[in-house]
């Protein structure tokens, strides 16, 4: 009796210190996915804030994720999630920290917590807010991130190199710095200078036209799951709007057109009902009031009845700019190529 007392407590103990389950440790039937990847580049990762990592245990869930080992995932998982948080964020941070957006595929969760993964890159402080998300989230939520993360590990099979070009991006990455404004140096020499939001404009003059402002281009695109999405393409409409103009009026992510840019609910895509027409694009403040008016119709346009039909369903469009020329196909191309496109997801306000 106390020997087989003894060999259940070998068994459990050999389970916990592996992560395999119970019954192969108890049949000390154990196996290993090999090559087991060199994780402890995850240790480079600002995200852990210092906590102790389990970089074998990561190693060994990332290994059965690319050999298919759905038993071996399983209880990894489960054993990363409820002992070593810490270690989740590390995996979860050498991707999402470094990707423009989380993508539509990725959970809720994920896309909550991606924006912090990002923000960590270079602020030791939303690193560790970074690190705290996980900590209090739910094992649901916790097991919804980790998934995600994991998709990546197992399709991208990274290797220690490609791990470590991730890391050095996180490390060395400035934070996106708006353009200087050409104002500045006129403060700087002491001249007063005033801006639109300075003046009590008198009744009738409509600011719009005294900002730069756009044209856009209908598109549509496809979601990284293959779901088709409106899109919008921007192109400048007066001389001072341009890539420059975008950079310090919006928050937009530079966009490569791979992947999905973040949505933010403050951009909107006014569309008409009743003539199924677009009427602007605007950001509106936390007062509700419009903000930022890029592009606003200057007359009323019926849509094609399928581009309607899929705003109307998706309720979401790509906005991407600015193109110098909208008549050529491959002027949206040549911007992402040379890194001068800008991009967010906005909602539609339907009136």
């Amino acid at each position: 009796m106390v020997k087989k007392h003894g060999k259940k407590q070998r068994a459990k103990q050999r389970s916990r210190r592996t992560g395999a389950a119970h019954a192969s440790a108890a049949a000390n039937s154990l196996h290993r996915h090999e090559p087991l990847p060199d994780m402890a580049i995850l240790e480079e990762l600002p995200h852990h804030a210092g906590r102790e990592l389990d970089t074998e245990l990561a190693a060994r869930l990332v290994a059965a994720c690319r050999t298919g080992c759905k038993p071996c995932q399983r209880t990894l998982a489960k054993k990363l999630r409820t002992e070593q948080r810490p270690t989740l964020v590390a995996l979860a941070a050498a991707v999402y920290a470094t990707l423009p957006t989380p993508g539509f595929t990725a959970s809720p969760t994920t896309r909550t917590w991606a924006p912090l993964a990002r923000a960590g890159k270079t602020d030791a402080s939303a690193a560790a807010d970074a690190l705290a998300a996980v900590e209090a989230m739910t094992d649901a939520d916790a097991s919804d991130l980790l998934e995600d993360a994991l998709d990546h590990w197992a399709v991208g099979g990274a290797s220690p190199e490609e791990i470590a070009d991730k890391v050095k991006v996180i490390r060395d990455a400035p934070p996106r710095q708006r353009p200087a404004d050409p104002m500045d140096a006129f403060r700087k020499a002491g001249i007063k200078v005033f801006t639109l939001d300075d003046l009590d404009l008198p009744d009738g003059v409509d600011p719009y036209h005294l900002a730069p402002n756009y044209g856009v281009t209908l598109m549509k695109t496809d979601t990284p799951d293959g779901q088709p999405m409106p899109m919008l393409v921007l192109y400048p409409e007066t001389e001072d709007a341009g890539i420059d103009d975008l950079e310090r009026r919006t928050d937009w992510e530079h966009w490569g057109l791979h992947g999905m840019p973040d949505m933010d609910p403050h951009w909107r895509v006014r569309a008409r009902i009743a003539d199924r027409s677009l009427q602007g694009l605007v950001h509106v403040g936390p007062d509700g009031e419009d903000g930022i008016e890029l592009w606003r119709a200057a007359e009323t346009v019926s849509l094609p009845a399928q581009w309607w039909d899929l705003l109307d369903r998706v309720q979401h469009v790509l906005v991407a700019g600015p193109v110098k020329t909208p008549e050529d196909p491959d002027a949206l191309q040549a911007a992402g190529d040379a890194g001068e496109l800008l991009a967010v997801v906005a909602r539609v306000s339907f009136a």
